[in-house]
């Protein structure tokens, strides 16, 4: 059922997920580039962010201490602002939206990270997002351990990178659960894979979810 005030979407929107390190950013601007050679016009864009107020809200969330149940409803306020000013009208034009990061990703980090009330978070999500889900999420799946040397080596830590691997560990078995509870709608990708490896099996994946169009 869609959410109130929320017309019904054409295009496509495909998301990718996963722990922080996992290295799903990497293939953002590639994956993009891939549509558009298939004629499609592209959106790429990011959560928390995507709207000036979206990105305002983003430095707070990743940069400013706060409380882990203000830190669900920034995110949720991002999403909102996010979803209704960038993301459906792409949609409704039959655009090929690419997100970095969605709804999964609050229920892996707010709920499973952080230990937030899992029906919460799907009242939020049930309010926000409506039916407005991805039709393809692309889960980087790699131990905790690995993205945790992965970020040691890129950046200064953010309030979310700076976890330790058993936040992440946490978070990586919400993302699975999320998988498990809608399997059509997520590939799993193997993080650590090659590049080349994953680009065949994602390029694979575009291939029919263009055909089907």
């Amino acid at each position: 059922m869609t959410a109130p005030g929320l017309a019904p979407t054409r295009g496509l929107f495909i998301t990718l997920e996963g722990i922080d390190g996992a290295g799903k950013s990497s293939h953002v601007g590639w994956l993009a580039d891939r549509w558009r050679s298939l004629g499609c016009e592209v959106i790429v864009t990011r959560e928390p962010g995507g709207t000036p107020l979206g990105e305002q809200l983003r430095e707070l969330v990743l940069h400013q201490p706060m409380d882990e149940h203000t830190e669900l409803l920034l995110v949720s306020a991002a999403r909102s602002e996010h979803l209704r000013a960038s993301i459906l009208p792409a949609l409704a034009r039959g655009c090929v939206v690419i997100c970095d990061r969605f709804a999964d990703s609050t229920y892996a980090y707010q709920g499973y990270g952080r230990g937030l009330s899992l029906e919460w978070i799907d009242a939020l999500e049930r309010e926000v997002v409506g039916a407005h889900r991805p039709d393809r999420t692309y889960l980087f799946d790699v131990p905790a351990e690995v993205a945790a040397r992965r970020r040691a080596a890129v950046r200064p830590a953010d309030r979310f990178e700076a976890q330790d691997v058993a936040f992440f560990e946490r978070v990586r078995a919400g993302y699975h659960a999320r998988m498990l509870a809608d399997p059509e709608r997520f590939l799993r990708l193997e993080g650590e894979s090659s590049i080349a490896a994953l680009r065949e099996q994602i390029a694979h994946d575009c291939s029919q979810l263009a055909h089907f169009r």
